[in-house]
């Protein structure tokens, strides 16, 4: 089998067996990409997730774009954007013919509510995975309290932007203060 193919077929998985979203695929991606292709490194998937958040665009989109291009170029790229989305797209496109039927159904609302406890714990889960991975310095955790902080404390829509630009500008200041002190060394 063909890389682009196996790559497709591995992206149609984690879109057709995920629910609640790209947060919730990050377990899936994590598994199938790292874990059993060895396609990314931990490190690289850290990196993967940290420019797919700061990138506009929906997380499992933007990973599987660059999960796709750096295995099979840009048709790899569109091959498995194409294979994340194809599920969802399918399964809306089917509820939006059923809708009326599906609202009313007290079988499909309970389904829902237990789908949502469901992605919780993925999300809680793919979040402790990526703090296994993330450096243990002082600034990284300054930025992973102060991000829990805002958002359990404080609603405010316009407040994931302006963390994702903090916690850029502050790893890229720290990033430069690492390499200025590595040269001064040499």
């Amino acid at each position: 089998m063909g890389k682009r193919l196996e790559l497709f077929l591995s992206f149609l998985k984690i879109g057709a067996f995920t629910f609640g979203g790209g947060y919730a695929m990050i377990p899936l991606i994590q598994h199938e990409i790292v874990e059993k292709k060895k396609w990314l490194t931990d490190e690289e998937m850290v990196d993967m997730l940290a420019i797919a958040e700061s990138t506009p665009g929906v997380i499992a989109v933007n990973s599987a774009t660059f999960v796709g291009y750096k295995i099979g170029g840009f048709l790899g790229a569109a091959l498995a954007t194409l294979a994340v989305v194809l599920p969802a797209f399918t399964v809306i496109t089917l509820i939006a013919l059923f809708f009326e039927n599906f609202m009313d159904n007290p079988h499909v609302i309970n389904l829902f509510k237990g789908l949502r406890a469901g992605v919780t714990v993925l999300i809680f889960n793919a979040a402790l995975k990526i703090f296994k991975k993330t450096p243990k310095t002082a600034i990284a955790y300054f930025l992973i309290a102060l991000a829990f902080f805002l958002s359990v404390f404080i609603e405010f829509r316009f407040l994931t932007i302006c963390l994702i630009a903090f916690g850029l500008i502050v790893g890229l200041l720290s990033q430069m203060f690492l390499y200025k002190e590595k040269e001064g060394r040499k």
